[in-house]
């Protein structure tokens, strides 16, 4: 069990507040950065890693969202339907969790995020103009789920995208979350950004409002299950509270192409993390 000193509760800040940041700058929720500390430098057990992440990752999703509530980047409708499809996935894999060896598992997901990095990185400049050809016409509605959100800034941002396909991707994204303990966003945002043609913008701030309410349910499973440590939980919680405020604000303001490449290179140590355990 790890012990609460001074010297600890400014690490625990000092990584809460790292996590929030730039999980919250790129929508996906910090919990690839606590995980590794949790693991390796604390010496978490597996299943206290994931409850204790997904608890930080609450509270950081929390935080993200009332900032990109004032930036009124969020893209409601969709994000609620969303979140509500990976609530089933993520009481699942919690309890999954307890038996699961998840080495197989870990070598292709680790694979498939470095893929998705990768491709992120080769692609040509994306456009995130208003949706482009006839994707948003009327008479595709029925086919598509046309968006328009229009921000503080008054930008407005239109697209579409087939509903249905994200609320199966949302179903696994619960389950991913509460077996890994690193929040859907590391699928969640690549999804929406390049198969849905969601704004980045948009996909991030919507992704951290979906995660702030999908990640409820895993922490919750996770915590009568007792896998969450609850003084670095908070302590981590409160620097991520913290540390998101900041990357709303940071992600505001920045070029949608430099939070797609802070999304690769989040992705690539995701992908790297989990291929590296299999050698441990």
């Amino acid at each position: 069990m790890i012990d609460i000193t001074w010297l600890t509760i400014v690490e625990l800040l000092g990584v809460g507040v790292g996590a929030g940041f730039y999980g919250t700058l790129v929508g996906l929720g910090g919990g690839f950065i606590v995980i590794p500390v949790l693991l390796l430098v604390y010496h978490f057990t597996p299943q206290q890693t994931v409850g204790t992440s997904l608890t930080v990752v609450f509270f950081n999703a929390v935080s993200g969202t009332l900032a990109y509530v004032r930036q009124r980047r969020i893209d409601y409708r969709s994000g609620v339907r969303f979140a509500i499809a990976t609530l089933p996935g993520s009481v699942l894999g919690a309890y999954i969790a307890n038996y699961l060896s998840v080495k197989v598992f870990s070598a292709v997901f680790g694979a498939l995020l470095f893929g998705i990095a990768v491709f992120i990185l080769l692609r040509p400049k994306r456009d995130d103009s208003n949706c482009p050809g006839l994707s948003c016409a009327p008479l595709l509605s029925r086919v598509y789920a046309v968006r328009t959100v229009t921000d503080n800034k008054g930008r407005v941002f239109r697209y579409a995208f087939k509903e249905w396909i994200g609320i199966l991707v949302s179903f696994f994204v619960g389950f991913l979350s509460s077996i890994m303990g690193i929040a859907g966003g590391v699928v969640q945002v690549p999804t929406m950004v390049y198969l849905f043609n969601f704004p980045t913008h948009i996909a991030t701030a919507t992704s951290t409002f979906i995660l702030s309410l999908s990640s409820v349910a895993g922490a919750a499973s996770h915590q009568i299950l007792g896998h969450v440590v609850y003084a670095p939980a908070i302590i981590i919680g409160v620097g991520a509270i913290i540390g998101a405020q900041g990357g709303a604000r940071v992600a505001q303001r920045l070029q949608s192409k430099w939070i797609v490449r802070s999304l690769a290179v989040a992705l690539l140590f995701v992908g790297g993390r989990l291929l590296w355990a299999l050698t441990s």
